[in-house]
């Protein structure tokens, strides 16, 4: 989503330096629509198969699986936003498409405005905290298997707890900065000219880049101290053999999503605020990361989808433990 204009791309005044630079992205309201209903019909199916899976076998409940329960479960949050987002989106198209052209003549209210942001933020950054989740939880089950105390299913679930309220903070906290500085009567509206808005849109890029980039550092330190561990050569059973197999399936698996769905969005998102609030006025990126904003935040989005493939290649995990989770060495 943008951080000015918000998710929507209602018109706003441009800058002087991009006055001029324009270009047609008419096609995001049926690409939009296509792609979220996609992304809607395979995130309920998967998500719920996910839950449905990981509820049956509570006697296994460890921390591998309360990391998973959070991680499906803010995914949910994404997916129920996604009909209103496609209606949304409907409505925009016929607006443009009526004789008068004007794709504003439809606007939403804002209670419209801040439950579908904060439903994006909560299964986005939501997704990305609970992924490190399960690196760390990895980090300790093979670097160090002796610390069975922050593996235990009561230290995961205070984690847990804690994390949704730091998720639920920050999706609250952005959608509020933003109807600080907008008007009445379009209250997901920022004009980047605003020299007042200009600042409400740096900050919250600022805690949306931090979100991502600290979480991402814990990640890639947790999984480069496991993948050194577990390429050290030593004498392993069959059964450690599969176990180390499989994690290195869930690491392979994060580093998929985080590469494919949260970078991708996140570089996009600098280049396109960046250059809207005047700090690069830079015609050709300003034009690309307009046009390229469609198709990464429905990468973003798709994270929903493939995380639940993270519990069927890491079920072993989750079911072979023990619920006190010390894990072993080997795996």
């Amino acid at each position: 989503m943008e951080l000015w204009n918000t998710t929507y791309d209602v018109p706003s005044k441009p800058l002087s330096s991009l006055s001029n630079c324009t270009v047609d992205t008419s096609y995001r309201f049926t690409f939009y629509q296509v792609s979220y209903s996609i992304i809607f019909l395979l995130g309920l199916a998967t998500n719920s198969l996910a839950l449905w899976r990981l509820f049956l076998s509570p006697c296994t409940m460890n921390s591998t699986a309360i990391y998973m329960i959070s991680l499906s479960a803010a995914d949910l949050f994404f997916v129920i936003s996604l009909p209103l987002r496609i209606y949304y989106y409907h409505q925009k198209a016929r607006a443009l498409s009526s004789t008068t052209g004007d794709e504003s003549s439809w606007t939403q209210s804002v209670a419209f405005c801040h439950l579908t942001f904060t439903l994006k933020y909560i299964s986005l950054y939501g997704g990305i905290f609970f992924l490190v989740c399960i690196s760390v939880d990895r980090y300790f089950a093979v670097v160090h298997p002796l610390a069975s105390t922050l593996r235990r299913q009561r230290a995961a679930q205070l984690l847990s707890g804690g994390i949704w309220c730091l998720v639920l903070g920050l999706s609250v906290t952005l959608p509020l900065l933003r109807s600080a500085a907008a008007r009445l009567n379009q209250p997901c509206l920022l004009d980047p000219s605003s020299q007042r808005h200009r600042t409400i849109i740096l900050v919250a890029l600022g805690l949306v880049l931090g979100s991502f980039l600290l979480p991402t550092a814990v990640l890639l330190y947790s999984y480069c101290r496991v993948l050194n561990v577990l390429r050290q050569p030593r004498h392993r059973s069959r059964s450690q053999v599969r176990n180390r197999q499989h994690t290195l399936t869930v690491i392979y698996w994060v580093m998929g999503i985080f590469l494919l769905c949260f970078l991708p969005y996140h570089i996009n998102l600098l280049g396109y605020t960046l250059t809207h609030v005047g700090l690069l006025p830079y015609c050709g990126l300003a034009k690309v990361t307009k046009v390229a904003h469609p198709v990464v935040l429905s990468l973003a989005s798709c994270n929903c989808c493939l995380n639940p493939f993270i519990y069927y290649f890491s079920s072993s995990l989750v079911h072979k433990e023990a619920p006190g989770g010390g894990g072993s060495g080997s795996q």
